[in-house]
């Protein structure tokens, strides 16, 4: 399979182990697809020298929240940092190079920029995917709270999370212990890839939704969801190999699949 360059870059990243994979750089790759003369090496200096002027501001005994705090001042307060609220859905969030250009992201992208700019820091921290929500924890043994990058890097307790789930689904919603595990890189990837592929179908921009789910499958070859998915684009784009290729595979590995009747009208209509 002849990659481009970008996705060759993407996918060399995701082939490494967990330690060593490096999270910017994947999305920076990710972000290279959109944009063909981007140089990821420009962005993760952006991201070195972020880290470099907060250096300066470090106390010498570095407690957790202090650290949070004088984060939280430099990123919002005098670098401007903030969620879309406004045109939420933008792909541009999802992006890193257009949020550390217009300052501006989504809650997976701004965990990202705080996670890499704390890694920088040697203040580990790790990403919690909640359900519509995504947040950060600091990667101490019982530290206890949360931080909400997307809201100014509020401090979050386990009451404040499920109050944000609560508010986002419109009703009393359980915290279950599951919805606070650290999610691994893979996963923090496709979240982000997830995110472009919603984006673009709403924008019904298909060719740019197989490109994504094309990328989900690098990180996750198994999801059989994703690819029926890209078989149903493809019968979108009049693609019809494809897309028989794709929906077949999808009946071969899940044939009990609640939807099995419909994707086999798809395929009796492209045969």
């Amino acid at each position: 399979m002849m990659f481009s360059l970008a996705r060759q870059n993407f996918y060399s990243e995701i082939k490494k182990n967990e330690a060593e994979l490096d999270l910017a750089k994947a999305a920076l790759y990710i972000a290279q697809e959109e944009y063909d003369f981007l140089e990821p090496d420009v962005y993760l200096g952006v991201l070195d020298n972020i880290a470099a002027e907060l250096r300066e501001r470090l106390p010498d005994k570095q407690y957790p929240l202090k650290m949070i705090r004088i984060i939280n001042k430099y990123l919002y307060e005098d670098l401007g940092f903030r969620g879309n609220k406004a045109d939420y859905y933008d792909p541009r969030n999802s992006f890193l190079n257009d949020v550390l250009d217009r300052r501006l992201g989504i809650p997976i992208s701004l965990s990202l920029l705080y996670l890499e700019v704390a890694k920088r820091l040697n203040f580990p921290m790790v990403g919690i995917g909640m359900p519509g929500h995504f947040i950060l924890r600091p990667e101490f043994e019982n530290v206890g709270i949360f931080i909400d990058p997307f809201e100014q890097g509020n401090i979050l307790f386990e009451q404040d999370c499920q109050d944000i789930l609560s508010k986002l689904y419109q009703q009393s919603v359980i915290l279950q212990p599951e919805f606070l595990h650290p999610i691994s890189k893979h996963q923090f990837l496709a979240r982000i890839l997830t995110n472009l592929k919603f984006i673009f179908l709403n924008r019904q921009l298909f060719s740019k939704a197989v490109a994504t789910i094309d990328r989900i499958l690098l990180l996750f070859p198994e999801n059989y969801g994703e690819v029926r998915d890209r078989g149903l684009l493809y019968y979108q784009l009049n693609e019809w190999g494809l897309a028989i290729q794709d929906l077949e595979e999808y009946l071969t590995q899940v044939p009990n699949a609640p939807d099995a009747l419909m994707i086999e009208e798809f395929l009796n209509q492209m045969r």
